[in-house]
Parts: C-alpha cells; sequence; structure tokens
C-alpha cells in the first residue's frame, strides 16, 4: 500500500475511533489499538510530511509558546442570560412567555460550569476559536480548543462558514487527576472544575493545556452561512450531525414539565461526567425569539435557573496528616459519613494550617460542610454553639508523621514540608528525579521498575540502587539476567558522572541542575560543599540566602548524612570533572532556541558553561546572544526587539573556536 493511501486510511481510521470515544462515549478501538495506529501514523507524517493532512489527529497539539492572546471581535455577539434563583421567579418567567407568545415549547439544558467559546468554521474547517470576553471581545485560543479531542477539526457537508458556540469544561475524573498531580508536586489545589478550565483554556503553551483533559458541549448555533433553522432543537440536531458534542436537551411546553426536569437534572447532576450549576430554559421557536427581542444585557427568551449549593452539618471525628510524594504535608478532617451532592462524604480537606486557624476547627466540632465545586468536600464554618468542653486548637506537627524528620515552612509561608532525603513517602518520587536525565542518568531505571524495587523492599533510599544484585533484579523483567545486567551496567557507569549532576540529584529544594554545576565548580567536592557555612555558600553566584541556608540543613539532617555516607562507600563520585578551559564566556549569557542542526542543547550548553558562560532559556535585557536555529519563533522576535546580537549555529561554532 503507497503512503498517501497509508496515511489517509490511518487518519480517517483514528478521527472516527475518536469520535466514537469523545462525543458518544461508545468506544470501538482499544487504547492499546489506538496508541499503535498512532505511532504508525506519526512514522508515516514524519516520512512523508507533505502527505500529512490538516485534519490528522496528529496535529491536534501544535504551535509555539504565545507571549499573549490576540483579541478577537464576535461576528455575532455572545449574550449572556438572567439569573433566576427561585421556582416563583422560573415560573413568573415561563408564564409572561407564554402570555406574549400563546403556545410556547422551550429546550431545558443543563447549565455547564465552565468557560463559554466560539468555534469558526470555513468552508468544513476549524479555523478560529475564541473566548466569550465580554461577549463582544473574546481572546484568541485556537491551538488549545485543537487539543479538545471532541472538537472536530473538519466538517462533511458544513456550510461555507459556520460559528457555533459551546461551553469548555474540565470533567470530573480529569479535575480529580489534576488536582491529585498538584498535591503530589505541593501546588495549591485548584478550587473546582471551572477554575481549572478557565485557567488550561488560558495557558500560553498548548501542550499544558493539552495535558488537562478538556472537553465541550456545543449547545447553539451563532451563524450558518445559507442555512435556515426554524427551531433550536432543529439546529441542535443539524450540529449533532455534524458530530458536534450537543448539550443534553428536553423539549417542554407545560411549566409543570419544565419545573419538574429542572429539578431531575439537579438531582442526577452526580451522574453527569461534567459540574453544572443549573438549568437553562429557552424558547425554542426562533420566530418567536426574534419576536421577544433582548433587553441591554440579555435576550427576553431565555433565563438560567442557578441552584443553591448543598450544605449539610456534621462532626469532626479526627484530624490526620498525609505526606505527599513531594514532601507536602496535608491535613483532612475525618468527619461523620453525610450524604452530599449525590455522594457519601467521610472526610474534608483542610488545605494547610492557615486553613485550620482562620475558621479554628477542631477535633468533636460541628461544621457545616459542602463540596466545592461539586468535587471536593470542603469546611465552610464551625457551629460554636455545639463545641464540646475540654476541645483544643489543632497544630500540624513539627516532624514527619512517616519518617520523623523536621518539617519546615515553603518560602510562601503556606505548606509544611517534610525535609527527611530518605522519607519512605517520597521515595518514588526521590528515586525517579535520581536516576533521571539531568541527574545520574540512570537508563532503564524506568517508574514502572522502581515502583517494584519499591514493593520488594529492595531500596529505601536512592543510595539503595548501588548496592542491588543481579539476583535482586534480574525477577523484574522477561527477559530476566539480560536486562538485568544491562540495568546494573548503567548504574555502575553512572558512580563516574561529575559531582555536580550528584549535588542536583540529591534533590535539595532550589537547587536545580545549574545550581549543582555552579556549587560544584566553586567548592570542587561534595566534601567542600557539605563543610561550606551559610556565608560560604551566599557567596556562590546564583546562590541566594534562601537556597544557601537549604543547603546548609540539608547536610545536616540525619537521613542527608546517612545517605551521602553510603553513596560514598558505594563509590559514588564526589569530585568535580569540569574545567574551564578559557572564561571567553565569562559574564556572557546565551539562548539557544528553534530546531538545531549542528550540534544538540545539551552539546551546546555543556560548551558554554565550560567557557565560563551561562545558557538561560528566555530572553530579557541581560542576556548576550540568542543562538538560532530553523523555525525559532517568539524568542527570535524578542531578541530583535530588545536589539539583542542573534547568531547562526555557524556564527556560534567560530565564537568557539
Amino acid at each position: 500500500m503507497e503512503a498517501k493511501e497509508r496515511i489517509d486510511r490511518l487518519t480517517d481510521q483514528l478521527k472516527e475511533a475518536g469520535y466514537r470515544y469523545y462525543v458518544l462515549d461508545d468506544p470501538t478501538m482499544e487504547d492499546y489499538e489506538y496508541d499503535r495506529l498512532y505511532r504508525e501514523l506519526e512514522e508515516l507524517e514524519s516520512a512523508h510530511p507533505e502527505l500529512a493532512r490538516a485534519d490528522s489527529p496528529t496535529k491536534r497539539v501544535g504551535g509555539e509558546v504565545l507571549s499573549q492572546f490576540e483579541k478577537v471581535t464576535h461576528p455575532v455577539p455572545l449574550m449572556s442570560l438572567q439569573d433566576v434563583f427561585s421556582m416563583e421567579e422560573l415560573n413568573d418567567f415561563l408564564e409572561k412567555t407564554i402570555a406574549a407568545e400563546g403556545s410556547v415549547e422551550f429546550s431545558v439544558e443543563p447549565k455547564i460550569d465552565g468557560l463559554s467559546v466560539a468555534l469558526e468554521y470555513v468552508d468544513g474547517k476549524f479555523v478560529r476559536g475564541a473566548t466569550r470576553g465580554d461577549g463582544t471581545v473574546g481572546e484568541d485560543v485556537t491551538e488549545n480548543l485543537k487539543t479538545i479531542r471532541s472538537i472536530p477539526m473538519t466538517l462533511t457537508g458544513a456550510p461555507a462558514r459556520l460559528i457555533v458556540r459551546g461551553e469548555v469544561f474540565m470533567p470530573k475524573k480529569s479535575f480529580e487527576k489534576l488536582n491529585q498531580r498538584q498535591e503530589e508536586l505541593g501546588k495549591p489545589l485548584f478550587a473546582n472544575p471551572r477554575n481549572a478550565a478557565a485557567g488550561s483554556l488560558r495557558q500560553l503553551d498548548p501542550k499544558i493545556a493539552a495535558k488537562r483533559g478538556l472537553d465541550i458541549y456545543v449547545f447553539n448555533v451563532q451563524l450558518a452561512d445559507g442555512v435556515e433553522f426554524t427551531g433550536h432543537t432543529q439546529s441542535l440536531e443539524y450540529l449533532k450531525n455534524l458530530k458536534f458534542k450537543v448539550i443534553p436537551h428536553k423539549k417542554l411546553s407545560k411549566v409543570s414539565e419544565i419545573d419538574a426536569e429542572v429539578l431531575s437534572i439537579n438531582e442526577n447532576r452526580e451522574k453527569l461526567i461534567c459540574d453544572i450549576d443549573g438549568a437553562v430554559i429557552k424558547v425554542d421557536d426562533l420566530s418567536q425569539r426574534e419576536r421577544l427581542g433582548n433587553t441591554a444585557k440579555f435576550p427576553k427568551w431565555a433565563a438560567a435557573y442557578k441552584y443553591p449549593p448543598e450544605i449539610k452539618p456534621t462532626v469532626v471525628e479526627d484530624i490526620v496528616v498525609q505526606v505527599g510524594r513531594t514532601g507536602v504535608l496535608t491535613p483532612k478532617a475525618v468527619v461523620r459519613p453525610v450524604r452530599l451532592a449525590g455522594t457519601t462524604v467521610t472526610n474534608a480537606t483542610l488545605h494547610n494550617q492557615d486553613f485550620i486557624r482562620e475558621r479554628d476547627i477542631r477535633i468533636g466540632d460541628t461544621v457545616l460542610i459542602r463540596k466545592a465545586g461539586e468535587i471536593i468536600p470542603e469546611i465552610l464554618e464551625v457551629d460554636l454553639s455545639k463545641r464540646p468542653e475540654g476541645t483544643a486548637a489543632y497544630h500540624l506537627p513539627d516532624r514527619c508523621p512517616v519518617c520523623g524528620a523536621p518539617v519546615e515552612q515553603d518560602e510562601d509561608g503556606a505548606f509544611l514540608r517534610c525535609t527527611g532525603a530518605e522519607c519512605p513517602a517520597q521515595l518514588s518520587r526521590n528515586i525517579a528525579h535520581f536516576v533521571s536525565r539531568d541527574a545520574m542518568d540512570i537508563d532503564g531505571l524506568g517508574a514502572a521498575i522502581v515502583d517494584a524495587l519499591i514493593e520488594k523492599g529492595l531500596i529505601k533510599s536512592p543510595a539503595d540502587i548501588y548496592y542491588l544484585t543481579l539476583d535482586d533484579v534480574k525477577s523484574l523483567w522477561k527477559a530476566g539476567s539480560t536486562a538485568a545486567k544491562k540495568l546494573l551496567a548503567a548504574i555502575e557507569a553512572s558512580k563516574a558522572q561529575d559531582v555536580s549532576r550528584l549535588i542536583y540529584a540529591l534533590g535539595i529544594r532550589q537547587v536545580g541542575a545549574k545550581t549543582g554545576k555552579v556549587l560544584a565548580s566553586a567548592f570542587r567536592n561534595l566534601d567542600g560543599l557539605m563543610a561550606a557555612s551559610v556565608e560560604e555558600l551566599t557567596e556562590v553566584p546564583d546562590v541566594g540566602a534562601v537556597t544557601a541556608e537549604n543547603i546548609y540543613q540539608w547536610f545536616r539532617q540525619e537521613q542527608s548524612a546517612h545517605m551521602v555516607e553510603r553513596l560514598r562507600q558505594a563509590g559514588v563520585n564526589f569530585e568535580s570533572k569540569r574545567v574551564i578551559t578559557d572564561a571567553r564566556f565569562a559574564g556572557k549569557t546565551f539562548v539557544l532556541t528553534g530546531a538545531l542542526s549542528k550540534f544538540t542543547r545539551e552539546e551546546a550548553t555543556e560548551k558554554i558553561e565550560l567557557l565560563g558562560g551561562k545558557a538561560s532559556g528566555s530572553v530579557s535585557k541581560k542576556t548576550s546572544f540568542v543562538v538560532v536555529g530553523e523555525n525559532a519563533g517568539s524568542k527570535e522576535r524578542k531578541a530583535r526587539e530588545l536589539g539583542i546580537p542573534i547568531l547562526t549555529e555557524d556564527e556560534f561554532l567560530e565564537m568557539m573556536q
């Protein structure tokens, strides 16, 4: 089969599979098979880029990182809706509308709690997507919208120009995964799916947006050249036939039926894949809409019924502290089981010490609880009238509940973090960091192997890697001893790495790969670094007071001393091998951008540093030179704006000779 024929077949096959999975929720292809075919398509498109189709699923995540979003004026304004907060207000809206028009049919839909956008298609191709903004002017977020799998990139049978409106949201499962990652990284949790969706859609880097698992429901035709509709429901069916993911809806005429449907949506909201905050009631007939008209702010033919949040009392039976993979201590309230928003709640996040202190939450307290964003159980306030006698204010421990090491506050004071170098709660993350490419660079120690070694009790500290035997590891692979010998060889080879890598691998807070190189150059060996005072550390370029204190305290922890000694006994190199050949680049900062063909980014960075210079990832007034390859993009543009010298690869090589 010719390459073009195979590319076309794979593109169509994967598009259909994606539509069945992301829009219809009716998968017809196993994940493994999809991934296999996707990989084949990627390889074919790489070998034959001229044959790649614009609607290829591989094109969804692309584009360079933006410096800002461009403004977009909506051809048809994206109006907001008037809110009603009681059944009385809703029925008043319905009765007035019926009185004005006589017989009226309404479309009733869940009100998705997300971010409204407009999608524009020209000749069946998705050309632009923009946020609602103020309804008249929004922001161009096309590249981020392309990452949403339920948005079709091409349409069959579409008019010359089509603009549809939809609501971007973060599914509940995606939100849970995102906050889990935030917690593991010791970062603040997102308050609710809407905030998470809005923040994700406004990421300047589309690759970040692509990881957030966003989705969309389409709910209106804004413009359709040459296509006439008599009703809203008819237009939604039209969009459904074009393979859009259309909002669930019902067409009803009786006030009692509409009231019942609004209540039913609320009662069944936990079954939905996303968060909602109400129901939308719209006149279905488009001619009736035109006669009813609009106010200065809202259409007179629609209303949004807002559901009140469900709040219930419960009792705090205990407060427990969990230690995340980054060492952050997170308190949780264990509460008396209570049914809330469709699920039984048994615990609630307490975030940090400030949260506990501000609300004065104590064990034994009766509290009011709700689900923030319908997902995360949250304590709103304490019923002080029901506080038992003898309760005491709660304080987070000053030592890690897992390993007993001292805890310390983050720079912003929001979180407490375990300082233990060998803390079991952080072991998987610490080892992953230790063996990573910029650290000790141990090939073959992937996450699955590390987890297996931990589960078997073979490693309890990064230092234990160097004490593994052939018998320890050969059972981890079907290949047996062959793969095991290869891994042990990689471990043995890593012992010779420069001490700068080891310093970075230790995982000291605020000590990155670049700082590791700076410290290695300043002290020449690990023993010199360990003996350095805070004052001596702050004298090192690019090492501030906070970083110096982190380094000093880290080496004085019992767990740290134990791990360093085991590394020494294992024969890991503690000396710096880096020698600055000359200082011609001293005080110079280089930025590398674009696709480099004559050397890798790592090779160039190494050479710059050996000549006394510094490599940076961003362009600023302090940048000395910008080295550009193909498709350099925004960094080259910024360099030109700032008047910074731009070097080709050949010019850069000439400077180093």
